[in-house]
């Protein structure tokens, strides 16, 4: 299990990096006197080559020692961390946060390999792990970053991840065992999983769901301070972690009782759309400030589990390529998210309308899910009526 801790550090590190810098942005405008749309682009471009690194790399190093990729994967992404603590412009800044995110978008789907490293029986196991890092990081990397930037500064918070990296990077130098990559779906089959509509309908909710969610939250920070004033935003961030703790290990039980990811994924939706409406109301509340945040953190990390069970369901043979495809469909979500919502700052939107914004997105996002569904009961009749027609 020592491999797969080893991995699980990685994974950590991956996770504390991804959101850490979302809360970081107004620290870092300071410094580089840049506003907090164009700091946004930081997270931008570190989700989106986060989302496009993975298939591309997938399939130029094919064959490659696993060990080898990621040890580079983890050097790219060390480096790119290392760059942006002394960045000193906000171009430089891009630029570093691109490598980050080539680095971190290599590594996280090959440490899905660990499952190969301990029976079938501790696979789950192994692979939960894994996933707990990414979550862990979130809850308790995001605040004990903004501790350490508190007490030093931003670039501190930086340069121990940068830390964090190199040591899962010399851990798995030294004891990962080497062996190669397995092969890529071909083009065709990316293709043809692309084209399939029922597909592209699933990939699309988890688009927009992401653009909505992990958009916003990219500005959080500044959403509090515009609100309520509110300086110390750590309880807060504790808050949404913690509901996405929550939301990411309940959700796969609720699964596995109804059997109806579609219907669950709606009360997902509508559930973090009423959050997000809330939230600017609650912030002026005491005794209610935190329950959007929950609510929102809870559904947001939720809603990847029923999108990734439907596509198992609807593609079993090529489970694995839909899924990853979904994956890069969140992160370029949240991408597209930091972007666009900078831009509607820019445009003139005030941060405390960024929260109505994104439940309307959301709102739309519900519209779309319910002809999932409608599409879905359709096809169950078809099918029905198709099986009964072959018993006669």
């Amino acid at each position: 299990m020592r491999q797969i801790l080893l991995l699980t550090i990685g994974m950590f590190t991956l996770g504390f990096d991804a959101y850490v810098i979302a809360r970081l942005l107004p620290d870092i405008g300071k410094t580089l006197r840049i506003s907090a749309s164009q700091t946004g682009q930081a997270v931008s471009v570190f989700t989106l080559c986060y989302a496009l690194a993975a298939p591309i790399f997938a399939t130029l190093l094919s064959g490659k020692s696993i060990r080898r990729i990621l040890v580079w994967a983890l050097a790219v992404f060390s480096l790119g961390n290392g760059a942006s603590a002394i960045a000193s412009s906000f171009s430089m800044l891009l630029i570093a946060r691109a490598v980050a995110g080539i680095g971190a978008g290599l590594y996280s789907p090959l440490a899905a390999t660990a499952a190969s490293l301990v029976s079938k029986k501790k696979r789950g196991r192994a692979l939960g792990m894994m996933l707990g890092g990414m979550s862990t990081g979130t809850v308790v990397g995001v605040p004990l970053g903004l501790i350490i930037a508190e007490h030093l500064d931003w670039h501190a918070t930086l340069w121990f991840i940068t830390v964090l990296g190199l040591v899962a990077m010399f851990g798995i130098m030294i004891w990962f065992p080497s062996f190669p990559a397995s092969s890529p779906p071909s083009l065709r089959q990316r293709v043809a999983m692309i084209a399939n509509g029922r597909i592209a309908a699933i990939i699309s909710i988890t688009f927009l769901t992401s653009t909505a969610s992990l958009g916003l939250y990219t500005y959080t920070a500044s959403i509090l301070q515009n609100v309520a004033d509110i300086q110390f935003i750590t309880p807060y961030l504790w808050a949404w972690g913690i509901g996405g703790v929550v939301g990411s290990f309940s959700i796969g039980a609720l699964i596995d009782r109804t059997g109806r990811p579609d219907i669950l994924m709606t009360g997902i939706l509508a559930t973090m759309a009423f959050a997000m409406f809330s939230l600017p109301f609650g912030l002026k509340l005491p005794s209610l400030s935190y329950l959007p945040f929950i609510l929102w953190g809870a559904m947001g990390w939720a809603s990847q589990t029923p999108q990734q069970h439907a596509l198992l369901q609807l593609h079993p043979n090529h489970g694995a390529a839909s899924v990853a495809l979904n994956s890069s469909a969140n992160y370029l979500g949240s991408a597209v998210g930091s972007a666009l919502f900078g831009f509607a700052m820019l445009a003139g939107l005030t941060p405390s309308q960024l929260p109505f914004a994104a439940g309307c997105l959301v709102l739309v996002t519900l519209l779309g899910q319910w002809g999932i569904i409608s599409s879905n009961k359709k096809y169950r009749k078809y099918a029905k009526r198709k099986n009964n027609h072959l018993d006669l």
